[in-house]
């Protein structure tokens, strides 16, 4: 045979934003070794690529699977949505570097800014490393099946230099502390982590309802950090961030470009709000104004509404008796059931309206009861409009509808990204990456691990938001230079061969699914996707029609082009 691999008259979508064009790949030894016409070439295994396109892997800027990947290597949903490289320890959340004494404290830390339990992220990882560098290594002996980048985070630093007083909102390091908190900084970048990530969000609280380690840190401690990531890994190392623009726009601000004129990288989540524009026209003067001075700052985005998916798998839009004992029950089937008895749903009719909903119906759209979801991106099913169409109480219809999916309905929240024309506004900056999938988080409440299949398919080829290749290159090639990534991102000969093969007419995210399946019987919800026919990492085949093929040939990169 000539080659290990051929994917055979695909349209290749190289990711670097040029027009698509036909033709086939070959791949040996985990590489592209050749792109053109190879009707004359064999290979041990061919891939029919007619009217399909073919794309480097995705690079997902934002995911939490630190913890997962303990004990579901496959890194399910991630694996079903075409990416191929993941970055973790974002929003300043890590598990190194750690002392033995402080690992149940990180641990719980983590299970109430991700809902994880801490037995489950205890029981479900090695926890044989204090340092960064440990971690990496125990990352890459589980053989996780993508490829993963780490960020050393705030909470985990902070915390072994401050302890306790770390999540005070008046303490700021002292010297001795500061000192402790750089030198942790380097040696993380220096022992393969692409850079460092902060929370300054004011939802993200520990169990005691302070906020997480790093969220009251002032600008001198940032900037020394920032100083710390570019001395230990080099002009480009990342600083991430998860801000408080409700309180400190301005603080933050200064923040990215302290940290951009000190040789950082910055990459930031954001999004547009409702009207005139959202804050989009600020935002991109300033993403402008930066990247033109040389300075490097990129924000991230949702692709899609999110927030929260209500209904009777784990987040109930009542917290009355009645209905927490409605939810206690083992399973979704048994709170269904326990809602079709007429005695039953009218007591919690009753508790619910004398509650009110605490959620704006405007802001709840369900995603129906059918084969795939209705994300409603034509504005038209929301709950009020549906009670307001049925003349009804929205209480009414949000409870007569679980009961007639047997609460199956999921009602999603419209937090995130819901001002629909001024986030497509905002994906459409030069410096905005749409891709906030934030897989591994807040993993009973929702899921947007599917962020690239729904940018590809409802919002590229259905709406038009970007062209294809476009779209393409903003999750691959952008974010790839991001992290620095060699010789990925793009497909090119000589280059890694992470790749999709796309059935793209049929591309669709599926309906998520709440699933008992991780340790200590946790539950989560995972979704699934139609339309990619295989995902390879390093030339190996991991999914193919929607079911991984358990193979595990992804590696921690720990080396990145910088300068």
């Amino acid at each position: 045979m000539d080659h290990d691999l051929i994917i055979r008259g695909g349209t290749i979508i190289d990711g670097s934003g040029a027009a698509g064009y036909r033709a086939d790949l070959a791949i040996d030894n985990g590489r592209i070794t050749r792109i053109g016409d190879l009707a004359d070439a064999s290979a041990a295994r061919v891939i029919d690529a007619t009217n399909r396109i073919v794309t480097p892997g995705f690079v997902d800027l934002h995911t939490h699977l630190d913890a997962q990947v303990g004990w579901d290597p496959l890194l399910r949903s991630s694996c079903y949505h075409g990416v191929t490289t993941a970055l973790i320890g974002n929003c300043g959340v890590t598990f190194a570097p750690v002392s033995p004494v402080n690992r149940p404290k990180i641990a719980k830390l983590m299970e109430a800014v991700e809902d994880i339990s801490a037995d489950a992220i205890i029981d479900g990882l090695p926890w044989d490393w204090t340092s960064y560098g440990g971690y990496l290594d125990a990352l890459q002996s589980l053989r996780p099946a993508l490829n993963l980048v780490g960020l050393v985070g705030h909470s985990s630093i902070r915390y072994e230099a401050m302890g306790e007083r770390s999540m005070d909102e008046d303490a700021q390091p002292n010297e001795a502390e500061l000192g402790a908190i750089v030198r942790m900084v380097r040696e993380s970048v220096a022992e393969g982590a692409v850079g460092f990530s902060t929370s300054r969000f004011l939802g993200h609280k520990v169990p005691d309802g302070r906020l997480t380690p790093g969220t009251f840190a002032d600008l001198r401690e940032t900037a020394a950090i920032q100083q710390a990531v570019t001395e230990a890994g080099g002009r480009g190392g990342l600083f991430q961030s998860a801000n408080d623009f409700s309180t400190r726009f301005d603080t933050e601000l200064r923040m990215f470009e302290q940290a951009a004129e000190l040789g950082c990288q910055v990459i930031f989540s954001g999004g547009a709000g409702q009207s005139p524009d959202g804050g989009v026209e600020r935002m991109q003067a300033f993403l402008d104004r930066n990247n033109a001075a040389g300075r490097r700052i990129t924000s991230i985005c949702h692709t899609r509404p999110s927030g929260a998916l209500f209904g009777l798998a784990k987040a109930s839009l009542f917290n009355t008796p009645g209905w927490k004992q409605l939810m206690a029950l083992p399973t979704i089937a048994a709170r269904a059931l326990a809602l079709r008895d007429p005695a039953t749903a009218d007591r919690l009719r009753e508790e619910a309206k004398k509650q009110g909903l605490r959620i704006n119906p405007e802001q709840l759209h369900p995603l129906g009861n059918g084969e795939l979801p209705e994300y409603d991106l034509d504005r038209q099913l929301s709950l009020a409009q549906i009670a307001r169409s049925e003349g009804r109480d929205p209480i009414d219809v949000y409870i007569d509808r679980l009961i007639a999916s047997e609460g199956r309905e999921l009602f999603n929240f419209w937090a995130f990204g819901g001002a629909l024309d001024n986030q497509w506004r905002y994906m459409r900056m030069a410096n905005c990456v749409p891709m906030l999938a934030d897989t591994g988080a807040h993993v009973g409440i929702l899921i947007d691990a599917d962020s690239p299949t729904f940018l590809l398919s409802a919002l590229t080829r259905d709406r038009g938001v970007y062209t294809l290749e476009e779209a393409v290159h903003r999750i691959t090639g952008q974010s790839a230079a991001i992290l620095g990534l060699r010789q990925r991102g793009e497909l090119r000969v000589g280059w890694h061969a992470d790749i999709n093969v796309i059935d793209y007419d049929n591309l669709t995210t599926c309906y998520p699914e709440f699933v008992n399946d991780f340790p200590h019987n946790g539950s989560r919800f995972i979704v699934k996707s139609l339309g990619y026919d295989a995902t390879l990492v390093a030339g190996r085949v991991v999914t193919e029609q929607g079911h991984h093929t358990g193979q595990r040939p992804g590696r921690v990169i720990r080396e990145f082009a910088r300068g």
